[in-house]
């Protein structure tokens, strides 16, 4: 079967599905880790704010006692969106004891930035150099004039989402391209900024951006501006988990049966990639969630990582809960998502992936320093310290090679 990837429903979750190297880059810049910030769950952003200034790992036994018994299931789903986002980094213990803490280069940036506050990504143009800027209420026309077959939301992130996965192809790094497109929402609806302060491929994009609306060009006499629309500016909220959540259509019962209240094929073939569709009405599609379909999920490759995987899926029944069960807690049974992890670790007893040993160190520091670079990047396998080996995961062999060649110089 032909490999499938599970729809990324809001554009946090597609920078959640960022490799980890890409994603700590992307937490160099404090208006990222602004808006990353600003698109969690109420009680993910209180666990932020409580470990933002505690620099040792905090056990996943002492963060439950934050909560009330009533208050686990939205807990976990706090835990399980700062870990997809690499906000929090988890590790286990020579006990087997699992603890958190927060990213440290988002940690810090964080820290300057409720400190000394924020500084905008580049100033407004003055008004006596540009021309007559259109004014909120022309702008807001200009941006919706281009989408009126469906919701504006749907039609935009349905080509945002298309535009940053064929990036690679166009030699555009997706890293760079998302981290443009946050930096844009700090900027003023209506206001002009000069194209030179763009890079090359920075301006290609606005260029792009202004077919869809979410900017307007504009030409003087010597320079040229471009003026953000509220599409930009609010792109990270309009593209957020509050959007989605409008159309959810998915009602999970404690027994596992599934019903999803929708007309659509790609629905039911999204649902069919992890659960046993039974039988499909003109608008009710009606499934059960087992093990050997969430087993076909993992083999038919949803992604490459099994944990990924039951966390999108847990995500994706959240995010997409029908309105008369969006507002409870939990939206998905808790015997429902615990059953789901269960599974998962099932099929990780024996787990086979590509690996490569690396045994030529030219001292104890640098293998230590090897392995630490490993651990942060989740690409550690195994490591002898006698003998100076390590086994690294094959999709981080080439960034561990780069480093060990820094090392030397």
């Amino acid at each position: 079967m032909p490999q499938v990837k599970i729809i990324a429903k809001n554009f946090m979750d597609m920078v959640a599905s960022l490799p980890a190297i890409k994603l700590d880059r992307l937490y160099d810049s404090a208006f990222i880790c602004e808006a990353i910030l600003r698109s969690l769950p109420p009680l993910a952003k209180k666990y932020v704010l409580q470990m933002l200034y505690i620099e040792v790992p905090v056990t996943a036994k002492s963060m439950e006692e934050w909560v009330l018994v009533d208050g686990l299931s939205k807990h976990r789903v706090a835990i399980d969106r700062l870990i997809q986002l690499r906000v929090f980094t988890e590790t286990a213990d020579r006990k087997k004891e699992t603890t958190y803490r927060l990213h440290p280069t988002f940690q810090i940036n964080l820290q300057k930035h409720i400190v000394y506050g924020g500084v905008l990504p580049r100033e407004p143009m003055p008004s006596g150099v540009t021309a007559r800027l259109p004014s909120l209420e022309d702008l807001d026309t200009y941006a919706h004039k281009q989408w009126e077959l469906m919701d504006t939301n749907a039609q935009l992130w349905y080509i945002i989402r298309e535009y940053i996965t064929n990036s690679e192809e166009r030699g555009v790094d997706s890293a760079d391209l998302i981290s443009f497109l946050l930096e844009l929402s700090f900027h003023v609806t209506g206001e002009a900024y000069n194209m030179n302060t763009l890079t090359d491929i920075q301006m290609n994009t606005v260029k792009d951006l202004a077919d869809l609306g979410l900017v307007k060009l504009q030409q003087g006499r010597k320079e040229s501006w471009f003026i953000p629309t509220k599409l930009a500016t609010n792109l990270s909220i309009s593209l957020s988990d509050a959007s989605s959540r409008k159309q959810g259509y998915v009602v999970v019962e404690t027994n596992f049966r599934m019903y999803a209240y929708s007309t659509s094929q790609l629905h039911c073939e999204i649902l069919r990639l992890f659960a046993r569709i039974e039988y499909q009405l003109p608008n009710l599609i009606v499934g059960s969630i087992t093990k050997e379909n969430l087993y076909k999920a993992f083999q038919n490759g949803i992604t490459s990582d099994q944990a990924n995987v039951t966390l999108q899926i847990i995500s994706f029944l959240q995010q997409n809960a029908h309105p008369r069960v969006a507002e409870k807690l939990p939206t998905v049974p808790e015997n429902v998502t615990d059953q789901i992890r269960l599974w998962e670790s099932d099929l990780n007893r024996v787990d086979m992936i590509a690996a490569h040993l690396i045994d030529e160190f030219p001292s104890k520091e640098v293998f230590e320093a090897a392995c630490d670079f490993a651990r942060e990047y989740e690409g550690w396998l195994w490591e002898d310290s006698e003998k100076m080996r390590l086994v690294v995961k094959g999709d981080i062999f080439t960034h561990v090679k780069e480093f060990l060649r820094s090392q030397r110089q």
